[in-house]
């Protein structure tokens, strides 16, 4: 029997706090009707890049309680 390759996945916190919002977004393009059959890459990536923004503009203007001292 032959089992499927498995390949390994590790992110640190941060990456995966975006992967999160990114596929949050990727969602609310799949209910908004955007996502068509062959274009799924190019919503994935779009995505990831409208996340990782939200997530550079947050830490540019929000104050963590651990960056302050």
């Amino acid at each position: 029997m032959n089992r499927p390759s498995v390949s390994r996945l590790s992110l640190e916190p941060s990456e995966a706090h975006v992967v999160h919002a990114a596929s949050r977004i990727y969602a609310a393009y799949i209910v908004a009707g955007k996502v068509t059959d062959g274009q799924e890459a190019y919503w994935i990536q779009k995505s990831i890049e409208e996340a990782h923004h939200l997530a550079k503009v947050t830490d540019r203007l929000v104050v963590a309680d651990t960056e302050m001292g």
